[in-house]
């Protein structure tokens, strides 16, 4: 898997017509099927008068095999398949795409379907803000109050998510540490508590 990759920093949308028939393109984030197909239900709720709702999803890193398509009506290979090949030559992960139809009454026959289901994801994507995703470790550390202000610097010098921070009869932070740092980060931290460091990684994100 790409250790790191763009996908998309915020849903986005882009339409354009076509021999009266209306495409809207809309783009959103999802890292996992579950958040991808749910996305692709919503779009139909709210679109119940088009014509086809065809979309495609790659529900992971660009290279993930997590991905799927559809034409929803339209001619085989004329929709979701275009749409898919713009998403994987776009080297962006992450990201469900779905292309609403409303028919003009005007036939755009194969090729001209496959360009505009193409040019819409295109479109799209050419406007869409994205971001780097970095792979991250979940981190949960507990240590002495006495040890909080340095700590805190310490982790201050990584790659780390906002720490969330509970105070019991030890300090608790909980936090995810890019991938590439996690082994600098933890020697770093054993190292400047002289042992008075309890560590532990959950096992699922480890």
């Amino acid at each position: 898997m790409l250790s790191v990759y763009s996908v998309p920093a915020a849903a986005h949308q882009y339409e354009f017509d076509i021999k009266r028939s209306r495409f809207l393109c809309l783009v959103q984030h999802a890292d996992n099927r579950q958040s991808a197909e749910g996305f692709i239900r919503l779009q139909r709720q709210l679109h119940p008068q088009a014509a086809h709702v065809c979309w495609a999803y790659i529900a992971g890193p660009p290279n993930t095999t997590l991905m799927s398509m559809s034409d929803d009506g339209e001619p085989s290979g004329t929709a979701g398949r275009p749409m898919l090949k713009v998403l994987q030559h776009s080297g962006l992960g992450e990201i469900v795409v779905a292309v609403v139809r409303y028919y003009g009454g005007i036939k755009l026959g194969t090729g001209g379907l496959q360009r505009a289901y193409s040019d819409a994801v295109t479109g799209a994507l050419n406007e869409l803000p994205t971001r780097l995703q970095v792979p991250r470790t979940e981190v949960h550390i507990r240590i002495d109050y006495a040890l909080e202000a340095n700590v805190r610097h310490c982790l201050g010098q990584f790659d780390i998510s906002e720490p969330q921070i509970h105070y019991h009869q030890q300090v608790e932070m909980h936090f995810a540490v890019a991938d590439e740092q996690k082994e600098q980060c933890l020697r770093q931290l054993t190292d400047l508590c002289a042992g008075a460091l309890e560590i532990s990684i959950p096992a699922n994100l480890s």
